[in-house]
């Protein structure tokens, strides 16, 4: 009996021989673990030098902060870029204007109704005779009729057609000339909007004499002198 006992036995040398699974996988998962440890360790002292890079190098150049478009910066940059318009352009854009629709001398030559001549007195004399003109027509003075007709619609517009071409067709001053350029484009206007309030031709015959004298005593200076 204890013959067979120690026969089922293992001996020493079997044990060597085949070791226990247990142990051998325990050993396994170690030198595992102990891989695994040390892959971590250099992947986060890479991870932190990387970082540490970048920490400087956004130290050294931070990054620029966008100015605010309602900040002060924003509001006075907006405000100096908007220019208003001068009384420079203004005169260049009604020169242009004019210098296109307005009627002109057919040559280069020097315009020959200078001061003193008598083609600046004709030229004269026929401005203001025909505003009068147009003022007995727009009244109805002349040609009396009970209903609208050319007679009086030539009347209201007579400023426009033939005032101011005679005015500017003198080699007149420059102040007098802006004058004369502002009307031509002034007096369209009061003719077309002044009916919608008020129909009547004495009326408009009348807003223009007065927008015609009061842009000549604005240019020429006459309120100064007067003072």
């Amino acid at each position: 009996m204890f013959y067979s006992f120690s026969s089922a036995s293992p001996s020493p040398s079997s044990i060597s021989k085949h070791p226990n699974p247990f142990f051998s996988s325990s050993a396994s998962i170690s030198r595992a673990t102990s891989l695994i440890r040390r892959t971590r360790l250099r992947t986060e002292a890479g991870s932190d030098g990387v970082d540490t890079t970048a920490t400087t190098s956004s130290q050294e150049n931070p990054p620029e902060t966008p100015t605010s478009i309602g900040g002060g910066g924003g509001n006075q940059a907006s405000i100096s870029s908007v220019v208003p318009i001068s009384d420079k352009d203004i005169k260049k854009v009604v020169q242009k204007t004019v210098a296109t629709f307005a009627p002109r001398a057919s040559t280069a030559t020097k315009n020959p109704a200078v001061p003193g001549t008598a083609l600046y007195t004709v030229f004269e004399v026929q401005g203001y005779a025909s505003m009068f003109l147009g003022g007995a027509l727009s009244f109805n003075l002349i040609f009396p009729s009970n209903e609208p007709d050319i007679w009086r619609l030539m009347g209201m517009w007579s400023i426009w057609m033939f005032t101011i071409p005679s005015l500017r067709a003198r080699d007149c001053s420059k102040n007098e000339k802006e004058a004369l350029n502002y009307l031509f484009l002034l007096i369209p206007l009061l003719n077309i909007a002044i009916p919608f309030l008020w129909k009547s031709f004495a009326v408009v015959w009348s807003a223009d004499t007065v927008a015609f004298f009061a842009m000549y005593a604005w240019k020429l200076g006459w309120l100064q002198r007067s003072e």
